[in-house]
C-alpha cells in the first residue's frame, strides 16, 4: 500500500520536545495545513480518498486509527506519536476514527482545497482504483 510512517526530528531537552516538519521531512511541499480537534466520542472523519494530493497525519496529542484501503487491500494504523506521521499518498480511501479523548490531528498537505480533488463515494473510489 501506498502509505509510510515517516519519524519527525525530534530535539529533546529538560524544558520540553520540539519536532520540526519541513519540506525534507516530507516528499512534498507544503501548500495547506489544517487540524482536527473536539472530535466527539464515536464520531469519524475522512472518508474519502484523493486524486492527487498527498497528506501527511500527526496525532500531536492523543491516538487515533487510520483505516487505509487501496482498492485491494485494507491496514489500520493507530497514530500516538507526535513525532511520527503517516504519509498518504494519492489513490489511498482514508477514515479516521477512535479518536481519544483531548486528541489533536495535524493533516499537512501538498495541495490547497480543491473539491474535484476528492473522491468522497467508495464505490466511486473502487472503480477509480480499478481504473488507474
Amino acid at each position: 500500500m501506498n502509505v509510510q510512517i515517516i519519524a519527525i526530528p525530534k530535539i529533546e531537552e529538560r524544558r520540553g520536545n520540539i519536532s520540526v516538519i519541513e519540506n525534507d521531512t516530507i516528499p512534498f511541499e507544503i501548500k495547506r495545513v489544517y487540524y482536527l480537534y473536539d472530535v466527539p466520542s464515536g464520531a469519524e472523519r475522512g472518508g474519502h480518498a484523493h486524486k492527487n494530493l498527498q497528506q501527511f497525519l500527526v496525532a500531536l496529542s492523543g491516538s487515533f486509527d487510520v483505516t487505509l484501503n487501496d482498492g485491494v487491500e485494507e491496514q489500520v494504523i493507530t497514530l500516538n506519536k507526535p513525532y511520527e506521521g503517516l504519509l498518504i499518498n494519492s489513490g489511498i480511501w482514508r477514515e479516521l476514527q477512535n479518536f481519544s479523548s483531548g486528541s489533536v490531528c495535524l493533516v499537512v498537505a501538498s495541495e490547497v482545497y480543491i473539491e474535484d480533488d476528492y473522491i468522497r463515494d467508495f464505490d466511486e473510489f473502487i472503480s477509480y482504483s480499478i481504473d488507474k
